[in-house]
């Protein structure tokens, strides 16, 4: 059965000046994904007529259906429509249902119908209009030489509300094309090329019609497993049964799964134990806590937290003695050992977790360089450590560092079983 490929085309300077994240692409082809239908390209233009007629020749080169977004506001700079009326030899007509529905739209809000409103209804004749309820601006649909090319708003609810409701059950009818689904396996602890020979053997006994792919971020590897056939429950029964035997080789560093984080699975546990944690952060900053608290129902079981940035706040909140920091400086495995008891003590907790290192970009030293952090955590079993060298910005130090000392606590935690 042949492939049906899709580019998805965004049109608006504000993408490429980097002031506003392309959302719109991520969710079509999410979309598009369901359906079995493949995007191969995403394209992002600027708002002129060369660059759009540009993106409109490579993907309908590269594709069987093309699904823009943006340009259809009322404003000069929204030009699309021209484009397309160019494109289709299609020209440019009032279409006076759309000027009734406009008319109405404005009516029924209590606002002016105003002459640039008004602009909206003024649309390419050989259009198929996609009457858009959410919003003024109509989509538009257009087929040449057995491909569909699909123009809609950029604003994000009505996009969404036109791919869901009326573009997606367009497609189903007309592609009898095979599902795709996906299924997000998360895993903490170990690196992406550790993962991958750890896993090796499994990976190879997946069937041709499923894949698997590798997305690292910070401290995580999302493993993501991709299946195509034709019966959806089928494909879920499948995939289930191939992410089972995965355990066998990594089930200690699997902790959740189709995007679950790392606090959404600390919290789970200690929920379930009745435990609870604290939090004494130096160089973080209050990361790890807004990671924790940003959990609903955190309050359950995390009780509160110190941000020690200076040594004194480390002596007087969380008992680190004055002979630790003289001996070790801030940033060791002596003193954030310290800051994780004195937290639990603090707070009489059942846990505590700890930071201390350098961020950056300066306070380093050629003993202890920018990206030096300590973590710990602390239980009624003791207190362990790890030491990071992580070498990056200032932000990404700090998120890094904040992942990993969750990731240990999530190891803690699991060992604690």
């Amino acid at each position: 059965m042949k492939t049906i490929k899709a580019t998805i085309l965004t049109i608006g300077e504000e993408i490429l000046y980097g002031h506003i994240l392309d959302t719109n692409a991520n969710f079509i082809s999410n979309a598009l994904s369901e359906i079995g239908i493949k995007v191969v390209m995403h394209l992002s233009v600027g708002d002129t007529y060369e660059d759009i007629l540009d993106a409109l020749k490579i993907s309908d080169g590269r594709s069987d259906v093309v699904l823009m977004t943006g340009g259809l506001g009322p404003t000069n700079d929204d030009i699309t429509k021209k484009c397309l009326s160019d494109y289709f030899g299609s020209p440019i007509k009032l279409n006076q249902q759309v000027l009734d529905d406009l008319a109405a739209y404005f009516k029924k809000r209590g606002f002016p119908f105003t002459k640039s409103n008004q602009q909206q209804a003024w649309l390419p004749e050989k259009a198929k209009i996609i009457a858009n309820e959410m919003g003024t601006a109509p989509g538009m649909w257009f087929e040449k030489d057995g491909k569909i090319f699909v123009s809609l708003p950029g604003v994000p609810h009505e996009m969404k509300y036109l791919v869901t409701e009326k573009i997606i059950p367009r497609l189903t009818e007309i592609f009898d094309s095979s599902i795709i689904y996906h299924k997000l396996i998360m895993t903490a602890g170990l690196g992406e090329s550790w993962l991958s020979e750890k896993i090796a053997p499994w990976e190879k006994s997946l069937p041709e019609w499923m894949s698997l792919a590798y997305l690292p971020s910070y401290g995580q590897v999302k493993l993501r497993i991709t299946a195509r056939g034709h019966n959806r429950q089928e494909l879920i029964d499948q995939v289930a049964t191939y992410q089972a035997s995965l355990r066998e080789y990594i089930d200690k560093y699997m902790y959740g799964e189709d995007g679950e984080t790392i606090q959404e699975a600390l919290g789970k546990v200690l929920r379930a134990r009745k435990q609870t944690l604290s939090v004494a952060e130096s160089c973080t900053g209050g990361y790890i806590s807004h990671l924790v608290t940003g959990v609903a129902g955190a309050s359950d079981y995390y009780q509160g937290g110190v941000i020690a940035y200076s040594n004194d706040i480390k002596m007087k909140l969380l008992d680190v003695s004055q002979e630790t920091l003289d001996q070790h400086g801030a940033v060791s495995e002596e003193t954030v050992k310290e800051m994780a008891k004195g937290v639990c003590k603090r707070y009489n907790t059942d846990y505590g977790i700890a930071s201390s290192g350098i961020a950056g970009p300066g306070g380093g030293t050629p003993e202890k360089p920018v990206g030096t952090v300590w973590i710990a955590v602390c239980d009624p079993n003791g207190t362990v450590t790890r030491k990071l060298t992580i070498l990056k910005d200032r932000m990404s130090n700090i998120k890094y560092a904040s992942v990993a000392a969750l990731v240990m606590f999530w190891q803690r935690l699991t060992e604690n079983n």
